[in-house]
């Protein structure tokens, strides 16, 4: 089963401010377990909503909106896809991964990661 763990982005990821070096080793630790035993399908960060469009669709009409946008706590950060056994799994991976941000960044880290799973492809004909 396909699940994608978003994570949503901070004051400092929509400022732009680099991240946490000691972070960034740890999470590429995690990455890298996960790629060795080949549940990690793809992942990636993403630049602040200020580099981003979002096109809407309201009344028939199309309109392209360029960023930044508000509600950072709404805001995609980043993402990993990976492929897991269950729920239970991916909750456990999720756990993991917010923890050594709050190790790292201590107790005036405010982050949230959500976990959903993908849906099934089609079947082809």
């Amino acid at each position: 089963m396909q699940f994608m763990m978003i994570v949503k982005a901070t004051k400092d990821s929509e400022a732009g401010r680099p991240p946490n070096p000691e972070l960034m080793v740890a999470i590429a630790k995690l990455a890298e377990e996960a790629s060795k035993r080949g549940v990690m399908v793809s992942a990636g960060g993403l630049q602040p909503s200020s580099q981003g469009t979002r096109i809407r669709v309201s009344g028939g009409k199309t309109s392209v909106i360029d960023g930044p946008f508000a509600e950072t706590k709404e805001l995609v950060g980043g993402f990993a896809i990976f492929n897991l056994q269950s729920k239970e799994e991916a909750i456990r991976m999720g756990r993991e991964f917010m923890q050594v941000h709050a190790d790292i960044l201590g107790p005036s880290y405010d982050g949230e990661l959500e976990i959903r799973p993908l849906m099934d492809a089609p079947p082809r004909h």
